[in-house]
């Protein structure tokens, strides 16, 4: 991990497009729900989500990867998801149950979930798989993401559009709150186990612990 008092790398490339596509989608999703907008809601959801995958990918291209920039993505995403989600629930009074499941989902335990990482001498959460694979496939392999940042938006347009009944996309919206709450109990057992072996002192601590990970944070 990053040594107390150590110099933290964050004037990076992906660091400010995280910057410029967060403040995008806020500003995009005030204007779009201060005008009761559903087409420039979409516009602000596009600008971040194809920004939330253009920060990591130049964060990868450009060995940019580090812990404060994953810590930044991930509240950046919230930032951008909660105003944007609350835009979607003024203007579509019926989708309340399922915005509601994914919100207290993606907001608390997915955050949680997420920032587990920081317990492990890792850059991110992508490279959870040296830690758990299940866990990373389950959260952030690219499928993973994708089901969880855009499933749920695109089945409540199929709703509105096509006539699927929003009782199906809040059965999705629980599917995805029961993956994140297996998820997250696997993860509190690694944490337990990760801290008896802190206080045993043994090779498994994060203190002994070293990754390439560890070096660029």
């Amino acid at each position: 991990m990053t040594p107390l008092g150590a110099r933290v790398q964050w004037r990076t490339w992906a660091n400010l497009i995280t910057l410029v596509r967060t403040v995008a989608a806020i500003v995009l999703g005030v204007i779009a729900i201060a005008q009761t907008s559903v087409p420039l809601l979409a516009i602000a959801y596009a600008v971040y989500w194809v920004g939330d995958s253009a920060d990591g990918n130049a964060a990868r291209i450009l060995k940019q990867e580090t812990r404060f920039g994953a810590t930044f993505d991930i509240l950046s995403d919230r930032a951008n998801s909660s105003l944007l989600l609350v835009g979607l629930l003024g203007m579509h009074h019926e989708f309340a149950w399922p915005l509601g499941i994914y919100f207290c989902q993606f907001m608390v335990i997915d955050l949680l979930l997420t920032l587990s990482f920081l317990y492990w001498p890792l850059v991110s959460p992508n490279h959870f798989y040296r830690v758990d694979r299940a866990v990373y496939l389950w959260n952030w392999s690219v499928p993973a993401k994708t089901a969880n940042t855009t499933l749920l938006i695109l089945l409540l347009v199929a709703s509105d559009r096509l006539g699927l009944p929003v009782w199906v996309v809040s059965l999705v919206a629980v599917a995805q709150l029961v993956v994140k709450v297996v998820s997250a109990y696997r993860v509190y057992g690694l944490i337990a186990e990760l801290e008896r072996s802190e206080a045993a002192g043994g090779p498994g601590s994060a203190q002994g612990s070293s990754t390439p990970e560890a070096a660029r944070a």
